[in-house]
């Protein structure tokens, strides 16, 4: 058995300790145990630097007793202990202030086919012969400091960081329930620090994850961010005004996540939300289309279940700049008096627009001249306005050419307003991240230096 794993024995101990807390008095019972195996090497400046190697292991327990509920969670996966901790949680549990809507998902909404957590093909089976020498070698492959050079400047440090991990996690219920996901993940990042001639110091960093090693972009991490340190010597200052704002897709989701938290049925719920009374609505850019595509076999981020064991679906969450969904869980359904769905958007992608194929390039190119965004600085997002201000990075263009950095800009606005200036949306989503948000481009937006 690989470390990392969930046991047999240790999906006896969850159901021994769900009978447990029927017999002691408990309605329903939510048990979720988590497994998972890290393995770590880190480099400074082309050198071995560290090794850490890690393990860890817990049981989530959710209880149901007289009308209340509340969570536990503990790593004394033996059954004594366990039975023992379970005793004593639904003695806790009677104490607690009645809340009629917490339930169990409907048995009906809950995913049957997630049985062995290698549906959808998350699992390399490489990792089984990973070993320590491996790491190292794979680590030190990939080290650009000695490796790259340029006559304007020179790398003066460089921390890289390879690690492999598998996590393991199964989700048991009352009702019936039992789902599993099991997923490798393999992943590289690096920081690289250049100075230029006059002295002055520039960062860059760049990383790459996939569920497979042969997918891995290893050897072209440190290169990358050499050249992303080495692009932002020579920045000139940007007079305050309106410009087109393309943002690069390494950083894009800071603009989309504002907008799915304010989809959330807590948001929602609490009445802290810029998009209360949305649903139906079009509230954005007919360019704004954003799909979860949650059961795509062999990507990261893909589940087939959410924390309750609800069933995901692929679907639009916005469409053409339409309002689809909030994202209600069963506890927020029962406060709001709407239907379930899902707890969270679990996979999401913003859709090409006007046309596929366009990346990065291709926006500026369309846009003509403005500022390109390569890096947030800093800066929040009013969850109830959905008024905007961050600090950013990155570089003035003219004729879709990038002519020099820019630093120490900060862009405001509402977030709704924003999303209605959509010049183009790209097709260049990083595979390696959660939510699949390629480059943007807006029209008109405001910029203070």
């Amino acid at each position: 058995m690989v470390d990392g794993m969930i046991k047999e024995s240790d999906i006896l101990l969850g159901k021994e300790g769900m009978q447990t807390a029927l017999d002691a008095g408990a309605s329903a019972v939510r048990i979720t145990i988590n497994r998972s195996c890290m393995d770590l090497v880190g480099t400074l400046n082309g050198e071995i630097d560290k090794v850490n190697h890690s393990l860890d292991s817990s049981m989530s327990i959710q209880l149901f007793v007289d009308g209340r509920y509340a969570a536990f969670s503990t790593n004394r996966l033996e059954n004594a202990a366990l039975k023992a901790f379970i005793l004593k949680s639904v003695e806790m549990v009677r104490i607690m202030a009645k809340d009629e809507f917490r339930k169990l998902a409907d048995p009906e909404r809950t995913e049957k086919g997630a049985l062995t957590g290698k549906e959808l093909d998350l699992y390399d089976e490489n990792y089984d012969s990973m070993t320590p020498e491996k790491r190292v070698e794979l680590a030190l492959d990939a080290v650009a400091y000695g490796r790259c050079s340029a006559t304007e400047c020179k790398i003066i440090s460089e921390e890289g960081e390879y690690n492999d991990c598998v996590f393991d996690t199964i989700v048991m219920d009352s009702n019936g329930l039992f789902c599993r996901h099991t997923e490798t993940s393999f992943e590289y990042g690096v920081e690289i620090t250049v100075q230029d001639e006059a002295g002055a110091k520039y960062s860059g960093t760049w990383w790459d994850a996939t569920p497979r090693l042969k997918d891995l972009s290893i050897s072209t991490c440190g290169k990358k961010a050499f050249e992303i340190a080495k692009a932002q010597i020579g920045p000139k200052p940007r007079r305050s005004g309106q410009y087109k704002m393309v943002v690069d897709s390494e950083c894009s989701s800071r603009l989309l996540t504002p907008v799915l938290n304010a989809l959330s049925g807590h948001s929602i719920q609490q009445k802290n939300s810029f998009l209360l009374d949305s649903v139906g609505k079009k509230i954005f850019s007919e360019g704004m289309t954003v799909m979860d595509v949650c059961r795509t076999a062999g990507e990261t981020g893909s589940r087939l279940f959410d924390t309750e064991g609800v069933a995901t679906t692929e679907h639009s969450i916005i469409e053409n700049g339409v309002i689809n969904e909030y994202f209600i869980n069963t506890y927020i359904s029962g406060k709001l008096g709407v239907k379930p769905n899902i707890e969270d958007a679990t996979r999401p992608k913003v859709m090409p627009w006007p046309k596929p194929g366009m990346d990065r390039d291709a926006l500026m190119k369309l846009c003509r001249n403005g500022i390109l965004v390569t890096g947030f600085n800093g800066g929040n997002t009013n969850s109830t306005t959905g008024d905007y201000s961050f600090g950013i990075e990155g570089f003035a263009f003219k004729d879709g050419k990038i002519t020099h950095p820019v630093r120490e800009m900060l862009i405001t606005g509402n977030l709704i307003t924003l999303w209605n200036s959509i010049i183009g949306v790209g097709d260049d989503a990083r595979l390696c991240k959660s939510k699949l948000t390629p480059s943007l481009a807006f029209e008109g937006v405001d910029f203070s230096g």
